[in-house]
């Protein structure tokens, strides 16, 4: 399962249509550019597509919603499977989801158009223990906090380890699923991998950052660079009769990931179903999204090979794909180019 999953694999089977996007669309809907005739909808259909349920992934399909361009589903790893299962017509997933259905089971799938960057995490310390772990090689002998074994924040804590120098053996791995916030700030656990709002209100708490991999600086340091995450797969029998609505689902992405870097905070937080931030300062969060967007979001949807590369190097290095797999094959640039 990745960090960003539900912990269902069910596909909601109910479709949110245009007239009925979420109070707030409105205000976002005039800022990206009408739909292109060529789309679904214009046609009067719709498509189905499933994306990661964790907020940040969602920022670009969800102003892209609120135009009108399509409807969606939640889900990650779900996601993933509802596209190999024929539930849905495209997931949106990071890429160690489609790259480990691709290489290790076979799955019979294209990506063809990238949304976000960079991971949606950060590895920081408990506030207690702040002063005490100041690098990625001081987290021998100490508890870890991750979503699960085997997830995108597992695999990714894995790498900077073995970037760092440090013996991954020596660390132990707590797996609390995504809401480890109080188990940190309480000091229960040593450090951990944490998603937005958290990093916030961790920093706020005393607890000092590793890395960050939601800053492009901080990734470029101890990643190399771009490290591709949020992109569309399709089912690779059915591109050539989906071609013009893949076109017309990469243009609404693109343009939807330029209009997001001229939006307000309010507005980025208002893109986003109610029931996505209930219990969340709408404005703080909105502010969080704008500080980030320039490291998270490319400003177009084109696939970066390099970018890509380096996350089959963090999955091989952190034993999540079989010996002599590779992600050849797996992403089409004739969509959206490479």
């Amino acid at each position: 399962m990745s960090c960003c999953d539900e912990t269902t694999a069910r596909v909601p089977e109910t479709d949110v249509s245009r007239r009925s996007v979420f109070k707030g669309a409105a205000l976002v809907a005039s800022v990206v550019p009408a739909a292109r005739s060529t789309s679904a909808e214009a046609q009067g259909q719709q498509i189905k597509l499933a994306y990661c349920s964790q907020l940040l992934c969602g920022v670009p399909y969800e102003v892209a919603r609120s135009a009108g361009h399509f409807v969606y589903t939640r889900g990650g790893n779900a996601a993933m499977q509802a596209l190999i299962g024929s539930a849905v017509d495209y997931a949106a997933t990071a890429l160690d989801v489609a790259l480990q259905a691709y290489a290790n089971v076979g799955a019979d799938i294209r990506r063809f158009a990238v949304t976000g960057r960079l991971p949606l995490f950060a590895v920081v310390t408990a506030p207690r223990t702040g002063s005490q772990i100041q690098s990625m090689k001081d987290l021998e002998g100490r508890t870890v906090a991750i979503s699960g074994l085997g997830n995108a924040d597992h695999s990714l804590t894995l790498y900077l380890l073995k970037q760092a120098g440090a013996d991954a053996q020596k660390v132990k791995f707590a797996t609390m699923g995504v809401n480890l916030l109080e188990a940190l700030r309480q000091g229960q656990i040593d450090a951990g991998v944490v998603q937005e709002p958290a990093l916030t209100l961790l920093r706020r708490a005393g607890a000092r950052v590793l890395m960050n991999a939601m800053d492009l600086e901080d990734a470029t340091r101890h990643l190399g660079g771009a490290f591709e995450f949020m992109g569309l797969a399709v089912r690779t029998k059915e591109i050539e009769r989906r071609r013009p609505e893949m076109v017309a689902l990469a243009g609404a992405l693109g343009d939807a990931l330029k209009a997001l870097r001229a939006m307000s905070g309010d507005q980025l937080a208002a893109a986003l179903p109610k029931e996505m931030t209930t219990g969340l300062n709408l404005k703080e969060f909105g502010e969080t999204i704008a500080q980030h967007r320039d490291s998270l979001y490319p400003d177009r949807v084109n696939i970066d090979l390099d970018a890509a590369k380096r996350v089959e190097q963090s999955l091989i290095a952190g034993g999540l794909m079989k010996p002599g797999a590779s992600m050849a094959g797996l992403h089409d640039t004739s969509i959206a180019g490479g």
